[in-house]
């Protein structure tokens, strides 16, 4: 989490929410990383999570990420808990919900809904009280302007 923390504190430094995403292989060892790009791309799915999948996919030459993990700052939106189905990735750690947007377990759970088929494992709560302070700032510091 703490090398998904840094992305976040990047991706914010450009102006994105701070969002950071890595991959992991079954060895723990990192092969793909990912921040919030939607402002700096002016690409609406540019989103960490995404960023991170495609990152892993290029690096092990196929789009079958089995065995792998995502760790991620903030709770997958629906598009992003599409990709972590679509990609095969069997373990999704997070740090804070997304009550708002959340698709692993707040708002929806669409990783782990028995009419899709795939049951990904997920943990959540992971430094979590630093994942939401990045979040907490960024957006204090917008109001401010």
């Amino acid at each position: 989490m703490d090398a998904a923390l840094v992305l976040a504190r990047e991706a914010s430094a450009e102006g994105d929410v701070p969002v950071g995403a890595v991959v992991l292989d079954e060895s723990g060892a990192v092969i793909g990383t990912g921040r919030n790009r939607r402002e700096v791309d002016a690409d609406p799915s540019a989103h960490a999570e995404i960023l991170a999948l495609r990152d892993a996919a290029h690096r092990r030459g196929t789009w079958r990420l089995d065995g792998c993990t995502l760790v991620v700052t903030l709770e997958p939106c629906l598009m992003c808990a599409g990709a972590v189905l679509q990609s095969r990735v069997p373990r999704l750690v997070l740090g804070a919900w997304d009550e708002k947007a959340g698709a692993t377990g707040s708002q929806w759970d669409v990783v782990r809904d028995a009419r899709i088929g795939a049951k990904v494992e997920v943990v959540s709560g992971v430094r979590e009280d630093a994942c939401a302070q990045v979040l907490r700032d960024f957006f204090e510091s917008r109001r401010e302007q």
